[in-house]
């Protein structure tokens, strides 16, 4: 069985554990707090029935799935034997940099280590490392084990090898990889949810919209196609000649849009005070971790019908 090491067993390392144990693959986790470990896995149990009733443990039951989780304490035993390394570890450059040295120096020299990072470039903290060629970011959106997308991102000294095993061990997760050809601050998915947030902040600011219809702008419209196609297709199948059509057509309208979108509204200024009167009004403080869990358990349905609709497809 292969075996894989996540380092860091918080919100991003225990959703990582079900993706990997969902996979069979035997997955370790340790954690610098030697609690998290126990405590990742006591969460992990409470979700496992509710994945299975909407059949998304890949035939596995739970019990099968928490055989595979096995906590440690020792970093270096659970790095022993492992084939990929997956760090989700705090978002802090210098927290990286120590924690990639002592993976490097520990790791099996042909494991390939992977960082969960959603903003450092891995140039940023892989460059001294003598084994810096098998280091690379694999960013997921969370939770991955409902949203498949994970972005594969190389420093510029990564090598072609260790991005090609990480992309197959992904797509051996079921996990849709979305392989970067360099490194950029944001990376691909960070940098399409900015644009659309600036926009939402500035519809909000300039006193264009509320919240909720924001919020039902993209619930029940675009996402709806989002949920199935991204933007290109999107395009592609607006018009009737395609992609090309849709360009001649539409381009004037986008440019002029663009030449409107050039300033900043300051997240943290007097707007934030009216989005959260009205996300407050909507949805209390107290009710946010119920709200969580409809969220978590609406993907999940999301998740099973895509599946389904994929093998219906597929047939």
């Amino acid at each position: 069985m292969m075996k894989i090491a996540l380092v860091g067993s918080g919100f991003i390392g225990r959703a990582w554990a079900i993706s990997f144990a969902r996979a069979g693959y035997e997955t370790a986790l340790w954690d610098g707090d030697p609690s998290s470990p126990h405590q990742a896995i006591g969460y992990i149990e409470g979700m496992l029935s509710d994945l299975a009733d909407q059949d998304l443990l890949n035939g596995s039951s739970p019990d099968d799935i928490l055989k595979r989780l096995v906590p440690v304490a020792d970093l270096a035993d659970a790095l022993d034997g492992a084939t990929h390394i997956q760090e989700s570890t705090p978002e802090r450059l210098e927290v990286k940099q120590q924690v990639f040295a002592d993976l490097d120096r520990l790791a099996a020299p042909d494991a390939v280590i992977a960082s969960s990072t959603s903003a450092l470039l891995p140039s940023k903290f892989t460059g001294d490392l003598q084994g810096r060629a098998r280091c690379l970011v694999a960013h997921p959106i969370n939770p991955p084990y409902l949203i498949p997308a994970v972005e594969i991102v190389p420093a510029p000294w990564t090598s072609e090898p260790a991005m090609e095993r990480t992309r197959q061990l992904m797509l051996g997760a079921g996990q849709a990889p979305i392989m970067m050809q360099r490194e950029l601050d944001g990376f691909i998915m960070n940098r399409m949810q900015a644009a659309l947030m600036e926009e939402a902040f500035r519809l909000v600011a300039d006193g264009h919209a509320s919240v909720e219809d924001v919020d039902i702008g993209i619930r029940e419209g675009l996402a709806l196609r989002w949920a199935f196609m991204g933007p290109f297709e999107t395009v592609d199948l607006n018009a009737p000649a395609g992609v090309r059509d849709y360009a001649a057509r539409y381009q004037p309208m986008f440019e002029n849009l663009f030449k409107q979108m050039q300033y900043r509204v300051d997240w943290t200024g007097p707007v934030l005070d009216q989005i959260e009167a009205e996300c407050r009004a909507k949805r209390p403080a107290e009710t946010l971790e119920a709200r969580q869990k409809w969220r978590d358990r609406s993907l999940m349905a999301l998740a099973a019908h895509k599946k389904k609709m994929r093998e219906a497809l597929s047939k």
